[in-house]
Protein backbone atom coordinates (compact mmCIF):
# COMPACT_ATOMS: atom_id res chain seq x y z
CA UNK A 1 0.00 0.00 0.00
CA UNK A 2 0.98 3.77 -0.76
CA UNK A 3 0.41 6.43 1.43
CA UNK A 4 0.85 10.03 0.68
CA UNK A 5 0.65 12.69 3.34
CA UNK A 6 0.32 16.40 2.64
CA UNK A 7 1.58 19.41 5.10
CA UNK A 8 1.60 22.94 4.94
CA UNK A 9 -1.72 24.24 4.39
CA UNK A 10 -3.69 27.11 6.39
CA UNK A 11 -4.95 30.73 6.63
CA UNK A 12 -3.38 33.40 4.84
CA UNK A 13 -3.96 36.71 3.13
CA UNK A 14 -3.92 37.82 -0.35
CA UNK A 15 -0.81 38.72 -1.24
CA UNK A 16 0.70 36.11 0.87
CA UNK A 17 2.41 32.88 0.03
CA UNK A 18 2.36 29.05 1.58
CA UNK A 19 4.09 25.98 0.68
CA UNK A 20 3.04 22.72 1.15
CA UNK A 21 4.31 19.20 1.11
CA UNK A 22 3.46 16.11 0.25
CA UNK A 23 5.54 12.90 1.15
CA UNK A 24 5.00 9.75 -0.05
CA UNK A 25 5.62 5.92 1.76
CA UNK A 26 5.10 2.60 1.79
CA UNK A 27 5.19 -0.23 -1.24
CA UNK A 28 7.15 2.19 -3.64
CA UNK A 29 9.86 1.29 -6.18
CA UNK A 30 9.33 4.10 -8.35
CA UNK A 31 7.31 7.59 -8.44
CA UNK A 32 6.48 8.54 -12.11
CA UNK A 33 4.20 11.96 -12.34
CA UNK A 34 3.42 13.73 -9.02
CA UNK A 35 1.05 16.56 -8.82
CA UNK A 36 -1.46 19.28 -6.95
CA UNK A 37 -4.87 19.13 -7.23
CA UNK A 38 -7.55 21.26 -5.45
CA UNK A 39 -11.26 21.52 -5.06
CA UNK A 40 -13.05 24.95 -4.41
CA UNK A 41 -16.55 24.63 -2.63
CA UNK A 42 -19.17 23.77 -5.23
CA UNK A 43 -16.25 23.36 -8.20
CA UNK A 44 -14.86 19.95 -9.33
CA UNK A 45 -11.45 18.79 -8.69
CA UNK A 46 -8.94 20.73 -10.69
CA UNK A 47 -5.25 20.16 -11.63
CA UNK A 48 -3.23 22.85 -10.53
CA UNK A 49 0.84 21.29 -11.23
CA UNK A 50 2.76 18.14 -12.47
CA UNK A 51 6.35 17.18 -12.39
CA UNK A 52 7.45 14.18 -13.84
CA UNK A 53 10.57 12.23 -12.51
CA UNK A 54 12.94 13.86 -14.59
CA UNK A 55 11.69 17.45 -13.59
CA UNK A 56 8.99 18.50 -16.51
CA UNK A 57 6.81 20.68 -15.16
CA UNK A 58 3.21 21.35 -16.06
CA UNK A 59 0.84 24.08 -14.66
CA UNK A 60 -2.47 25.31 -15.16
CA UNK A 61 -3.08 28.79 -16.69
CA UNK A 62 -4.24 30.19 -13.55
CA UNK A 63 -1.45 29.46 -11.74
CA UNK A 64 1.91 30.25 -13.77
CA UNK A 65 3.94 32.76 -12.72
CA UNK A 66 2.67 32.60 -9.15
CA UNK A 67 3.22 28.59 -8.34
CA UNK A 68 6.14 26.77 -8.55
CA UNK A 69 6.43 22.97 -8.15
CA UNK A 70 9.15 20.97 -7.34
CA UNK A 71 10.40 17.53 -5.99
CA UNK A 72 13.17 15.72 -4.11
CA UNK A 73 13.04 12.10 -5.18
CA UNK A 74 15.22 10.51 -2.61
CA UNK A 75 12.97 12.15 -0.30
CA UNK A 76 9.70 11.18 -2.41
CA UNK A 77 8.36 14.34 -1.50
CA UNK A 78 6.59 16.56 -4.09
CA UNK A 79 6.16 20.14 -3.08
CA UNK A 80 3.47 23.17 -4.08
CA UNK A 81 5.50 26.87 -3.90
CA UNK A 82 2.70 29.00 -3.63
CA UNK A 83 3.10 32.78 -3.67
CA UNK A 84 1.15 36.11 -4.52
CA UNK A 85 -1.96 34.14 -3.57
CA UNK A 86 -5.79 35.55 -3.98
CA UNK A 87 -9.08 34.71 -2.41
CA UNK A 88 -9.63 32.64 -5.92
CA UNK A 89 -6.70 30.14 -4.72
CA UNK A 90 -9.07 29.03 -1.87
CA UNK A 91 -9.78 25.31 -1.49
CA UNK A 92 -8.54 21.75 -0.69
CA UNK A 93 -5.39 20.96 -2.28
CA UNK A 94 -4.68 17.12 -2.89
CA UNK A 95 -1.23 15.52 -3.98
CA UNK A 96 -1.20 12.93 -6.31
CA UNK A 97 1.03 10.33 -7.44
CA UNK A 98 1.73 7.57 -9.89
CA UNK A 99 3.29 4.91 -8.18
CA UNK A 100 5.16 1.50 -9.34
CA UNK A 101 5.31 -0.64 -6.22
CA UNK A 102 7.14 -3.43 -7.68
CA UNK A 103 9.66 -3.44 -10.97
CA UNK A 104 7.21 -5.81 -12.86
CA UNK A 105 3.76 -4.29 -11.55
CA UNK A 106 1.33 -1.71 -13.54
CA UNK A 107 1.14 1.66 -12.23
CA UNK A 108 -1.19 2.88 -9.54
CA UNK A 109 -2.70 6.12 -8.88
CA UNK A 110 -2.78 7.46 -5.15
CA UNK A 111 -4.17 10.78 -3.44
CA UNK A 112 -3.40 12.27 -0.14
CA UNK A 113 -6.21 13.14 2.46
CA UNK A 114 -6.61 17.35 1.39
CA UNK A 115 -4.88 20.14 3.22
CA UNK A 116 -7.08 23.01 3.07
CA UNK A 117 -5.53 26.70 2.38
CA UNK A 118 -7.89 29.73 2.52
CA UNK A 119 -6.58 32.71 1.44
CA UNK A 120 -8.74 35.83 2.89
CA UNK A 121 -9.09 39.17 0.94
Amino acid sequence: QVQLVESGGGLVQAGGSLRLSCAASGSIFSINRMGWYRQAPGKQRELVATITSGGSTNYVDSVKGRFTISRDNAKKTVYLQMGSLEPEDTAVYYCAAEVKSKPWSGTGNYWGQGTQVTVSS
